[in-house]
């Protein structure tokens, strides 16, 4: 008793060494490509504002114009769940909660706009647009009236625009290096990505300013704008997304689809461009599987169908943009394009739904696998990862509280980062 049983075995130690040294390298490979999730806040949806009419009330204005869009109609908790078919058992607490977010934090992501937003300008006006937005971002980062994540859409690397988008992105860094330094929420978007060489260019170049300024190498990140055929799809007939990310080597943040201009790329009539169209699914699939476990995020893009004018008007905007937004979570996109204030109202009523539709069972499924109490459903730990990742993006987004979470599962935050295969909260 007390000493380990002697077991019989028919290989020698050289072969199980040997096996390790053949897959070193797989190893180091798949450690290197497939870090896992980042375990920052993924914000829920990005707003896009053209470079001109950015101004330093912008996130403010736009929290406003929500909050009189929300009142005007649906006032109250009754009116929100007419319109959108919300359960009663949700009403409240999603109307609630939703109007709570528009005061404090109607915009989570920010983007300032200097490609299709914004168009083409004389070269000193863009030029002034740069330096004006490097200095209202750091302005709001400093007074903390700044979103959660801001920064700039540039033009493309196509040889038409490259010089103008280079340049551009060259202001504006260097703007908020003046200023003080690169905010932690900076986030760039590189649009209309055709070949993965046009990504091994941005990374090129932000090595350079890197350099230039004394930053730690890799310090800064970028998106990559899905909105071309040919980055879902080579000529060679490989998925060509999948080496965008291998190329942007690390600074990946996120791949962001783009509705339009990827449908009208396929041939898609203008009265079917929509996100739920085949084509963007396909895309949206392709994008999925390219950077699962890479670390890299998804966010599906917006639609154009803007809820203004008279009540039943709007009512209809926001009953496809809620549907539209509830079809993405449900297929793990958990972020989003917006493209008019009136969109955050259903942006947040959607969220908040999903998350609060789902709490109690996800909680209950968490508590009993960490018990291993067993029950109706047998999960796994992949299971266990997703369950508490669903619970951390509620958290992040205010569509739960802490104290209710810990109630209905027994854990902490730290609890559900360890489940959720992330690293310790570091904030946004």
């Amino acid at each position: 008793m007390g000493q380990q049983e002697t077991v019989a075995t028919s290989l020698a130690d050289t072969v199980r060494e040997g096996i390790g040294a053949a897959l070193a390298q797989v190893d180091a490979d798949l450690a290197r490509r497939y870090p896992g999730d980042p375990g920052t806040r993924q914000p829920v949806h990005t707003v896009y504002v053209p470079g001109d009419a950015f101004a330093a009330d912008t996130l403010r204005s736009w929290g406003d114009q929500a909050l009189a869009a929300l009142d005007a109609h649906a006032p109250d908790a009754g009116a929100l769940a007419a319109v959108l078919g919300l359960p009663d058992a949700l009403a409240d607490e999603v109307h609630d909660r939703v109007r709570a977010k528009l005061v404090r934090e109607p915009v989570e992501d920010l983007r300032i706009d200097f490609e299709d937003g914004y168009g083409p300008r004389p070269d000193a006006e863009e030029d002034a647009a740069a330096a004006r937005a490097a200095a209202l971002v750091a302005a709001a980062y400093e007074n903390s009236t700044a979103a959660p994540y801001m920064g700039i859409r540039m033009k493309c690397m196509e040889a038409a625009v490259r010089d103008r988008g280079i340049r551009t992105l060259d202001i504006f860094l260097t703007g908020l290096m003046e200023a003080g330094g690169l905010p932690d929420g900076l986030v760039l978007t590189l649009p209309k990505v055709t070949y993965a060489e046009q990504v091994t260019a941005m990374v090129r170049l932000l090595e350079a300013f890197e350099r230039a300024h004394g930053l730690e190498g890799g310090r800064i990140g970028f998106e990559i704008q899905i909105e071309t055929t040919q980055s879902i799809l080579g000529a060679d007939g490989r998925a060509t997304v999948a080496r965008m990310i291998e190329a942007a080597e690390g600074r990946a943040t996120s791949l962001h689809y783009g509705t339009f201009d990827y449908s009208a790329s396929c041939g898609v009539s203008a009265a079917h461009q929509s996100l739920d169209h085949p084509v963007a699914d396909h895309a949206k699939a392709v994008m999925q599987v390219a950077a699962a476990g890479t670390g890299v995020r998804l966010s599906d893009g917006s639609t154009n169908v803007l809820p203004v004018g008279p009540a039943d008007q709007v009512h209809a905007a926001w009953r496809l943009h809620h549907g539209l937004v509830s079809r993405s979570l449900a297929r793990a996109y958990y972020q989003g394009w917006d493209m008019h204030p009136a969109h955050l109202p259903t942006r947040y009523a959607a969220v908040y739904a999903f998350y609060r539709g789902g709490l109690e069972q996800a909680a209950a499924r968490l508590a009993a696998y960490v018990a291993k109490a067993g029950g109706d459903v047998m999960d796994e730990p992949a299971t266990a990862k997703a369950l508490s990742g669903y619970l951390l993006r509620g958290l992040d987004c205010g569509a739960v509280d802490t104290a209710e979470v810990a109630r209905l599962t027994g854990l902490t935050r730290a609890d559900l980062d360890t489940l959720a295969g992330r690293p310790a909260a570091t904030g946004v």
